[in-house]
């Protein structure tokens, strides 16, 4: 039995009862909320980590993408930047590896990430093919279905699964005059498969075979929006609408099978649409956690990438997005370092953490009042332990010149909080 069964049963699992007391919410809230799927809890049943809840009046989570590639494989730089991401506050790591031995530096990561992992099925298929002497455009409908299920038996917590790639959509797709296509591997390898194949996306096609396999585990469904837009130009067209319409659909049928499911959004729009798209996801959706890619709402800041997805992520967040996908300075540009993913990981836990106060969340702006008292208290140690970087906040603070150590070179001896104590005094 799935927790959506328990759930929907009226059970109040101890899994449950540990959500509630991190969330400060009620544990019958957090049952009802699983229940009609606004809330998914996502651990694998092999896992022994701590649930990732994503949904309304929840604090909204990031998740941190590493992986290899054809040119850069190495384990034990992937596992360093795991460990970075999670020391540096991500609440959820996705392995998107696509070169070297993918299925090592897997297992790695699951036998020592204290987090929720995510994977995109797609990568290890189109390994598999070239392993076998094949394009992934010859995968049949059963070797896709396999390495699913391996990542599920493995231990994989949630999957990106591009099913909305549709014959339909896909014909829409073609239809459209986008100025730069779509922006996911994962989606474009599907709508190749489709063009090529003319044939249905064997993950829609058989969607109820696809929940049986994540219903076993326990493993949640991270629809993915394989026709997201790649540019400012292109948000919110009618190929990106009408995928997610049929999302919408398979959101429903997850729910009627018993699987945990979200839905994944654009990563390129512009401020002014971002939280007309989390509206429309929430209302096509029912109401289902939205996993949002950033969004950058700039197409001209490569190199600084993760600043326009800040920007874009606390607009989302304010608006009703779950789960933030951080982006890197290098995004567009390159794998990402592990300095890279520190800078990715914060800037996206800012966008986080301002969309919680803004949203009310329980206790998220108690963080706030209790570093504003270390302040006024002119307390540096208590200050800096409450920074979300404490270790570059230390930085800065120690490399002032031994004078007041009360004092910062900014104010000197103009000091606002000191001339703000002596009016109240």
């Amino acid at each position: 039995m799935t927790r959506v069964e328990d759930a929907r049963r009226g059970t109040v699992t101890e899994e449950m009862n540990l959500i509630a007391h991190k969330e400060k919410l009620e544990p019958e809230f957090v049952r009802s909320a699983v229940a009609d799927g606004s809330l998914s809890v996502v651990r694998n049943t092999q896992r022994s980590v701590g649930p990732l809840a994503l949904g309304n009046r929840m604090r909204i989570k990031v998740n941190a993408n590493i992986g290899s590639s054809s040119s850069m494989a190495r384990v034990d730089e992937e596992m360093e930047k795991m460990r970075i991401a999670v020391r540096h506050g991500a609440d959820a790591v996705m392995d998107l590896s696509t070169g070297g031995d993918i299925v090592t530096i897997r297992k790695a990561l699951l036998s020592e990430c204290p987090v929720a992992i995510g994977t995109v099925p797609f990568y290890e298929m189109a390994f598999v093919a070239a392993e076998k002497g094949r394009s992934v455009l010859e995968l049949t409908p059963d070797e896709m279905f396999d390495v699913i299920e391996s990542h599920c038996e493995q231990g994989v917590d949630f999957l990106t699964l591009h099913c909305g790639v549709t014959l339909q959509t896909v014909g829409r797709f073609k239809e459209s005059n986008r100025l730069a296509g779509a922006a996911s591997r994962g989606g474009t390898i599907m709508m190749e498969w489709i063009h090529r194949n003319n044939r249905e996306n064997p993950l829609y096609e058989q969607f109820d075979r696809l929940c049986d396999i994540l219903a076993r585990y326990d493993v949640a469904a991270s629809l993915g929006d394989g026709l997201r837009p790649a540019a400012l130009k292109d948000a919110t067209d009618r190929p990106q609408v009408e995928e997610l319409i049929v999302l919408g659909e398979l959101v429903k049928r997850a729910r009627e099978k018993g699987v945990t499911v979200f839905v994944e959004g654009p990563g390129h729009v512009p401020l002014n649409q971002v939280a007309a798209n989390m509206q429309i996801e929430k209302s096509i959706c029912d109401n289902a956690p939205f996993y949002v890619l950033g969004p950058l709402v700039t197409d001209v800041s490569p190199g600084y990438d993760h600043i326009s997805a800040a920007i874009g992520g606390a607009v989302a967040g304010m608006a009703g997005a779950d789960f933030l996908c951080y982006v890197t300075p290098a995004e567009h540009l390159r794998l990402p370092s592990a300095e890279d993913v520190k800078e990715g990981v914060i800037a996206s836990r800012i966008a986080a953490h301002a969309a919680d106060v803004a949203r009310g969340i329980p206790g998220a702006i108690e963080w706030d009042n209790e570093l504003s008292r270390a302040k006024m208290d002119l307390d540096w140690e208590r200050f800096i332990s409450l920074c979300i970087d404490p270790d570059k906040a230390r930085k800065y603070r120690e490399s002032l010149p031994a004078t007041d150590n009360e004092l910062c070179s900014m104010c000197g001896e103009f000091c606002a909080i000191r001339r703000t104590k002596s009016v109240k005094s």
